[in-house]
C-alpha cells in the first residue's frame, strides 16, 4: 500500500512511517517542517515539503504518487498556546484538515487514520474512559480536533470515506532511530530525562494534593511504537467500518512521582523536584479503556512498561543529546 503520512516529520510521524516500512508499505510524507525535523524522516521515504493549506501541492502529490490511504498527523498540539490563539488552531487542525478531505476526494482515496486526542473528553467522570464517554473539550485544541473528527464522520456518510480516529493519551519512548525533539518541550517523561541530563534544575509538581495514591496526577503512557502499531491495524481494518479507538496504556496509569522515581531508576541520577501549585483544569487521573481496539483490531502494545518506556527515551536522549538539532 502506497501510504502519505501527513506531519510524518514529527515525534510519533516519524515512528508511524518507521512501522509502516517494517511491513512493507511505501510511505510518502508531506510535512511543512514547522514543528517537525527532516533528519526525523527515514532515507526511504519518499518526502514533499508543503503545508496542507497548499491545496495544489496536495492533490498533486496524492495523484502523482498514486496514494491508497492517508494517516493525517498534522497538527498544532500545544494546550497552552491553543487558548491563546484559537484561530491558529482551527486554521490548521479544522481548515488544513479539511483541505486534505478535499483533495482525496478529488482522487479518490477513501481511507484515513487521523491522529486524535484524549482532550477531546475534556474531564470525564468516569474512569477508565471508554470511547462512549460524552466528549466535552476543555480547551481549543481538543475542540478543534473533535471538529475534523465530525467533519470526519459526515464525509463518510456523504461519500463514503472511511475513517479510524485514534484518541491518545499520552505517547512516549522512543525506536533506534527516533525519539523525542521538541522546543519547548512540554512532556513530563522528556522533561525529567532532561534534568537527569542536567538540561534543567529540577522538575515541576503541579499540586500534590490530589485524590491520588500519592497526591500527584495520574496519567496513562504508551509507548510510541506500540502507538505506531496501532495506526497499521486501524489501516488494514478500514474496508470494513469507520470508528473511533483510545490508545492507552490500558491499566491504572502512573503518577507523577512514580514517573519521577522511574527516571531517577533508570538513569541513576538524582532528579530534584519543586512542588507549585495546581494548573487550572488539570483532572487527578486521566487513563483509557483499550478494550475496543483490543477485542476488534487484536492490538497488544509493545513494551508497555513503564521503565521500559523511560529506559528507551533516555537511550535515545544519549545518542541524540541536542535532539535533531545540528
Amino acid at each position: 500500500m502506497r501510504v502519505l503520512v501527513t506531519g510524518g516529520a514529527g515525534y510519533i510521524g516519524s515512528v508511524v512511517s518507521e512501522e509502516l516500512l517494517r511491513d512493507d508499505h511505501e510511505v510518502v510524507v508531506y510535512d511543512n517542517l514547522s514543528r517537525g525535523h527532516r533528519e526525523a524522516i527515514a532515507p526511504a521515504v519518499e518526502f514533499v515539503q508543503a503545508d496542507l493549506s497548499d491545496v495544489e501541492t496536495l492533490s498533486h502529490t496524492l495523484k502523482r504518487q498514486q496514494i491508497n490511504a492517508v494517516i493525517h498527523m498534522a497538527a498544532a498540539s500545544l494546550v497552552g498556546e491553543s487558548v491563546a490563539h484559537p484561530a491558529r488552531y482551527y486554521q490548521e487542525n479544522v481548515v488544513g484538515g479539511l483541505s486534505l478531505l478535499e483533495a482525496m476526494r478529488a482522487n479518490d482515496v477513501r481511507h484515513i487514520v487521523f491522529s486524535s486526542t484524549a482532550a477531546t473528553y475534556g474531564e470525564p467522570d468516569k474512569y477508565p474512559i471508554e470511547e462512549t464517554a460524552p466528549n466535552h473539550p476543555t480547551n481549543p485544541y481538543g475542540s478543534s480536533k473533535l471538529a475534523f473528527e465530525h467533519a470526519l464522520h459526515w464525509y463518510d456518510n456523504a461519500y463514503g470515506l472511511r475513517y479510524a480516529s485514534l484518541r491518545y493519551f499520552n505517547a512516549a519512548g522512543a525506536s533506534a532511530n527516533y525519539g523525542e525533539s521538541h522546543d519547548p518541550e512540554t512532556h513530563l517523561i522528556p522533561i525529567t530525562l532532561q534534568v537527569a541530563a542536567g538540561k534543567r534544575e529540577r522538575v515541576e509538581i503541579y499540586g500534590d494534593d490530589y485524590s491520588t495514591a500519592d497526591g500527584t496526577c495520574v496519567r496513562d503512557y504508551v509507548h510510541v511504537i506500540g502507538l505506531a502499531r496501532a495506526h497499521i491495524l486501524a489501516l488494514n481494518a478500514l474496508e470494513q467500518r469507520s470508528t473511533i479507538y483510545n490508545l492507552g496504556c490500558g491499566g491504572a496509569g502512573y503518577s507523577v512521582r512514580e514517573v519521577i522515581q522511574a527516571v531517577g531508576k533508570i538513569t541513576g541520577r538524582p532528579i530534584p523536584e519543586q512542588v507549585s501549585a495546581r494548573r487550572p483544569g488539570d483532572p487527578a487521573t486521566l487513563v483509557a479503556s483499550t478494550e475496543k481496539i483490543k477485542r476488534e483490531l487484536g492490538w497488544n502494545p509493545t513494551l508497555q512498561n513503564l521503565e521500559v518506556i523511560i529506559e528507551s527515551a533516555w537511550r535515545w536522549m544519549l545518542d541524540h543529546p541536542t535532539g535533531y538539532a545540528r
